[in-house]
C-alpha cells in the first residue's frame, strides 16, 4: 500500500466472547468516523472466542467494509493486539478496548496537531484534566498499587500505564510490536518498557473513563500475572531478546 492509499487512522480492538459489546460499539464508532475528514480502518481480532463474536463482526463489515475482522485462535490479549497492529495500514494506530469505556470521540486527543512531535500517546485516567466515572474505590485503589508496582520494577514516569487506549504512529507501531514476546496483559508494560528504551517519545493524555461493570479485570489474579511478566520482560532485556533495536 502506498502512503497516499494509506488510512490515517486504524483501530483495533482485540475482541474475546464479545458478540453482546461489539455490535454498539462498532455503531458509535462508525457514527463518529462518519463526521469525520480523514480515513479509516477498524480491524476487530477475534481472540478464542466461544460466541458468535465473528459473525457480528462480519455483519457489520458487509455494510462497512472499511471493518475487517482477523481471527488469532491462541488465547491472549497481547498477542491479539500483536496481530492487528502489524496487519494495520494506518499512520496512527489504536488500541481500543471494546467496551469504550472512553467515549471514542475522545480519540481526536490522541491524534495530530495534538500527537504532533510524539511517536506515543497513551490514554491515562490519572492527573489534571482526567476522569474515573462511577469506578469503585477498591478497584481504584489496587490499581494504583499496581502501577506503584510497575514505577517500581519495570516503567517510570507514567501514571496509568494499563489503560486500555492507547495509539501509536506506523514507525513506532511496526518496530516495538515487531518484538513484543508477552502475550497476556503484561504487553502493556512491555511495549512502554521497549518504547523507552528505543528512545520513543511518549505522552499522556488524560481521558474521561466510565467503569464498566463487566470488566475482564480479575483483580488478584491478573496483578499475580503481572508480576510474572514484569520479570520475564526484565529477563528478555537482559537476554538480548528484544534486539536489534529497529530505531
Amino acid at each position: 500500500m502506498t502512503p497516499e492509499q494509506r488510512p490515517l487512522l486504524s483501530i483495533i480492538m482485540p475482541a474475546h466472547n464479545e458478540e453482546h459489546r461489539l455490535p454498539p460499539s462498532l455503531a458509535k464508532i462508525d457514527a463518529f468516523l462518519a463526521s469525520q475528514s480523514f480515513s479509516a480502518e477498524v480491524i476487530v481480532v477475534e481472540n478464542g472466542s466461544h460466541d458468535r463474536t465473528a459473525e457480528v463482526t462480519q455483519a457489520f463489515a458487509v455494510e462497512h467494509p472499511y471493518v475487517k475482522l482477523m481471527v488469532v485462535q491462541t488465547r491472549g490479549k497481547g498477542l491479539a493486539v500483536k496481530a492487528g497492529m502489524l496487519a494495520a495500514q494506518g499512520e496512527y494506530r489504536f488500541i481500543c478496548d471494546v467496551d469504550l469505556s472512553m467515549p471514542i470521540e475522545e480519540i481526536v486527543k490522541f491524534l495530530p496537531p495534538y500527537a504532533d512531535g510524539y511517536d506515543v500517546s497513551i490514554g491515562t485516567r490519572e492527573g489534571a484534566g482526567a476522569q474515573r466515572i462511577n469506578e469503585p474505590e477498591y478497584r481504584h485503589f489496587m490499581g494504583r498499587v499496581n502501577n506503584w508496582i510497575i514505577k517500581l520494577t519495570a516503567v517510570r514516569g507514567f501514571e496509568d500505564t494499563q489503560c486500555g487506549f492507547k495509539m501509536f504512529n506506523r514507525r513506532s507501531a511496526e518496530d516495538l510490536f515487531s518484538v513484543q514476546q508477552m502475550t497476556g496483559i503484561g504487553f502493556d508494560i512491555e511495549i512502554l518498557f521497549l518504547a523507552k528504551k528505543r528512545g520513543y517519545t511518549i505522552r499522556e493524555v488524560p481521558i474521561t473513563w466510565y467503569f464498566d461493570a463487566d470488566s475482564r479485570m480479575r483483580l488478584v489474579q491478573d496483578s499475580l500475572k503481572l508480576l510474572r511478566e514484569i520479570w520475564d520482560i526484565q529477563r528478555n532485556w537482559r537476554a538480548g531478546v528484544y534486539l536489534p533495536v529497529g530505531k
